[in-house]
């Protein structure tokens, strides 16, 4: 049997690699970085870089803790210099701030045009059966932002394709090289149309890009002389995309990109590109003990390009950013 002496020095022994254990645990705790919000569940992450400042609007989801069901009442917008400490700032819009609106705070997306900040929004329209796209204006990106149109860009009685009243949803806009805008948007079907230079009206046909197993959230972006449109990919959702050298395709698929956000059904993406690095902002469902498809996090890891312009897969991380910062 171990006398105290024996024991005591035994202890001893033991005593740094427990002292070494407990750091690695608190660095660890440290330099976690994602989910990058904590206090609140985001999702839907879209992000615009204006002045040297990255702005991330994201959906609230508010479902209460077991409800499996959507309640987004607001978007919530945020603000970085460096990409891993992240400012909350008041939300500057909700649903009821569109009088033909009657809620739902799905995806969005904010892009800068002649410095006002327009502001495109998937809701739940208040006589047209569905969702439907509609878009704020403000002179700053924090706003206040208020209804740009009086009404809805798109609704669903415009979208023959399918049966379902949710096809017109998650909105993405892309100012291109020539100066004009584009709207993507959909759900089982990608649609687009030209914008007037005003931002708020449509200009010409609504036209349909064909692509594999798309489901909804596309995001378009370009890249040197690269167009890049990502979507989410069958259900649950993976990140895919395509690429082409004309916004208005042909599109070339290229891919997963992203796949399935831990426990979240649905995947939902925003890239960008800030002082030299690329970023790839998504949401999953981490953060315990209730987080899941209903109650998402917001996450951004790196991006990163291959020679030929493709895009390498993404590696998801706990760490995030703060294990490089």
């Amino acid at each position: 049997m171990m006398n105290k002496k024996s024991l005591f020095r035994n202890l001893l022994l033991l005593l740094p690699g427990l002292i070494t254990l407990t750091a690695t645990a608190q660095n660890a705790k440290l330099i976690q970085g994602n989910p990058i919000i904590t206090d609140k569940y985001t999702a839907d992450p879209a992000a615009m870089v204006y002045k040297n400042t990255v702005y991330l609007y994201a959906g609230h989801d508010e479902a209460p803790a077991k409800q499996e069901r959507y309640v987004m009442n607001e978007w919530l917008v945020y603000s970085s210099e460096n990409m891993t400490d992240w400012k909350e700032h008041p939300s500057p819009l909700k649903p009821k701030d569109f009088a033909w609106a009657t809620g739902d705070a799905w995806a969005s997306q904010v892009i800068e045009r002649n410095g006002k900040f327009y502001w495109y929004v998937a809701v739940t329209h208040g006589t047209i059966k569905g969702k439907a796209i509609g878009v704020a204006v403000a002179d700053n990106p924090l706003g206040p932002f208020k209804d740009a149109k009086g009404s809805a860009i798109i609704t669903n009685d415009m979208t023959r394709d399918t049966n379902i009243s949710w096809d017109d949803i998650d909105p993405t806009v892309i100012i291109d090289d020539d100066g004009q805008a584009y709207l993507f948007w959909g759900n089982t079907q990608c649609y687009y149309i030209k914008l007037k230079a005003n931002m708020i009206d449509q200009d010409g046909p609504i036209q349909k890009v064909n692509l594999p197993d798309f489901t909804e959230a596309p995001w378009v972006h370009k890249h040197n002389d690269w167009y890049y449109l990502s979507y989410a990919y069958l259900f649950p959702e993976k990140i895919a995309y395509a690429m082409s050298r004309k916004i208005t395709g042909p599109w070339e698929f290229k891919g997963i990109l992203n796949e399935v956000a831990g426990n979240s059904n649905t995947n939902h993406q925003a890239i960008i590109d800030f002082k030299g690095k690329s970023y790839f902002i998504y949401h999953n469902g981490s953060i315990p003990n209730d987080g899941g498809s209903f109650r998402r996090s917001v996450c951004i890891d790196r991006l990163y390009y291959n020679a030929d312009g493709t895009m390498k897969r993404i590696v998801m991380t706990t760490e995030g950013l703060k294990a490089t910062k």
